[in-house]
């Protein structure tokens, strides 16, 4: 457990220094200072917070033929079985880098050839704009204490508390012995010290934090063993408790080892939606507390059928709405990619009302109407990520897209005719306890259509994809205002490396078709990342009192 309160006066300092120089520029340019607030950081009530990062490496970052990921030694070993006996021969293998650590050709690192989970750890900032993209203020949260990785698009959620009174995001906090900080290689996918996977490639230990921030800046840090080996994704606070989301196992267990190997059990009861106690000492096995279990066996059209375990609790976002978790699946070849609802409707799961005491038992379904094709299925399959309830009816869905590019370019467009058609913003309702998709908005995104970036290279302009987290907030004329952050397509060598924007939509709340016209249903861009800029999350800014109903 690491628990950091830390000074907003030396965060805006420290700010100055690492602060990304186009929207420093910008906000000048804006008539904002850097601290509009006499040197005490605070939020403006009724904004928005965006997180961003800013890939700071240099040419010897990484250096071309070093091993990846770092201190990987290829093997050969066996595991002990729980039942006795001991699993097959498990092979380990490596890369090495075939660039060095110049940006953005650095992340040509990522691939079969070199190293699949490469990636590069990065400083989190959180931009306070207002609605029309003017920075207000930036509150730079201090690389030392805990850091993201730069292009892990699924990463940097942030999230309102259900009582509005602080966000919160998920990062990597070194464990003893490794570094929190700028230019760590392979963070994304090392293990947490509480849960080893001797069969990963990647032999960093990084605890998956939760960062907690308040209306004035405060940060305090809670470690966590959830999610070793991969992503741990967004967390929200509700009641008192992070909820969390995410996935792991990335190394190269058998679904036999496992099921049955303890490395093994204790790697699939620290993924999906998790709980976690603000500011406790983190857990480790068996007191990791998974909440849930989703396998595609429980639905009847795939009785008996069985994917890795683990990895049809690939989760990627989450919300709170009516004092239930609902969260979602949109990537993997596992699962159905869906939204869920964690534990009964009306009651969030906690270890006191856990059903026969443990969160394990608490029920993941699908609610009706929501989508439940195999994600490994050819057609049919979408991919959402952030939600965003407006009312008890009506649900807005981030679909990010399949991120399939198409070379060459069609007709000028690099995506394919999947996201062309189905990824976006959608808008589904509840029509007699039944969910119904209404529409996608996607006019406005340009998906397919590359944009250029200052100084970035043409050749790897990238192109809008569909959407990833959101956040919205209804009007008094019965109109919704709905954020959204973009996926991207392009030739990097890593997608979620590419910059994106934060864009905004109009939406009549009661409607059931596309309008067009009016200015509704149409997006405009209100954030562009820069060049070595990625934006990541976004939610309503925290107040002290917590007396805010935008974002439920």
């Amino acid at each position: 457990m690491k628990k950091l309160l830390v000074s907003a006066g030396l965060m805006v300092a420290v700010g100055a220094m690492l602060a990304a120089g186009s929207l420093v520029s910008k906000a000048k340019a804006d008539g904002y200072g850097q601290d509009g607030h006499d040197g005490h950081f605070q939020f403006v009530p009724d904004t928005l917070v965006v997180s961003r990062s800013v890939y700071e490496g240099t040419a010897n970052t990484v250096t071309p033929g070093e091993v990846l990921p770092p201190g990987c030694v290829p093997e050969t070993f066996t595991l002990p079985q729980i039942g006795g006996g001991t699993s097959k021969s498990i092979s380990v293998t490596c890369g090495v880098a075939v660039v060095n650590g110049t940006y953005p050709t650095v992340f040509e690192n990522d691939g079969s050839n070199a190293d699949p989970s490469f990636a590069v750890s990065s400083p989190i900032f959180l931009d306070n704009i207002d609605s029309n993209g003017h920075l207000l203020d930036t509150l730079p949260i201090p690389v030392d204490q805990i850091m993201t990785s730069f292009e892990s698009k699924s990463e940097l959620a942030l999230n309102l508390s259900t009582d509005g009174k602080s966000l919160t995001f998920l990062g990597y906090v070194g464990g003893p012995g490794y570094v929190t900080g700028a230019n760590q290689l392979d963070i994304s996918n090392s293990n947490t010290p509480g849960v080893i996977d001797p069969s990963n490639q990647d032999v960093g230990q990084y605890y998956r934090a939760v960062a907690e921030v308040d209306a004035f800046g405060h940060v305090q840090i809670t470690d966590g063993n959830a999610y070793s080996g991969d992503n741990g994704r967004a967390v929200i606070k509700g009641d008192g408790y992070y909820y969390m989301v995410g996935n792991d196992n990335n190394g190269n267990l058998s679904k036999t080892e496992l099921a049955d190997t303890q490395p093994g059990v204790d790697l699939v009861n620290s993924t999906g939606a998790e709980l976690l106690v603000p500011g406790q000492t983190p857990p480790v096995p068996p007191n990791i507390q998974k909440i849930g279990d989703f396998e595609i066996a429980q639905l009847a059209e795939y009785a008996g059928q069985v994917d890795k375990p683990g990895k049809d609790d690939n989760f990627r976002g989450l919300t709170i709405f009516d004092h239930t978790l609902y969260v979602s699946k949109g990537s993997g070849s596992n699962g159905i990619n869906t939204i869920y609802q964690v534990g009964t409707q009306g009651v969030l799961p906690t270890p006191a009302s856990a059903p026969g005491g443990s969160l394990l038992n608490e029920p993941i379904t699908i609610p009706a109407g929501f989508s439940t094709t195999l994600a490994s299925n050819s057609t049919g399959v979408m991919y959402p990520f952030g939600m965003w309830f407006a009312n008890d009816s009506t649900v807005y869905v981030c679909d990010e897209g399949d991120g399939n590019l198409v070379s060459p370019a069609v007709n000028g467009n690099i995506a394919d005719a999947d996201a062309q058609q189905n990824a976006g913003l959608q808008k589904w309702t509840k029509v007699s306890g039944v969910w119904q998709l209404n529409y996608v908005i996607n006019t406005g995104l340009n998906i397919g259509v590359p944009y250029s970036i200052p100084n970035y290279p043409s050749a790897l302009d990238p192109a809008t994809d569909g959407c990833r987290n959101l956040t919205g907030k209804a009007n008094g004329n019965g109109t919704v205002d709905v954020y959204v952050v973009t996926s991207t397509v392009s030739a990097s060598g890593d997608q979620g490396a590419d910059p994106n924007k934060l864009m905004k939509v109009t939406d009549l709340l009661r409607a059931t078709t596309l309008h067009t016209g009016g200015g509704l249903d149409h997006f405009v861009t209100v954030r562009a990342a820069g060049y070595s800029e990625v934006l990541r999350g976004v939610a309503f800014a925290p107040t002290p009192s917590g007396n805010w109903d935008g974002e439920r």
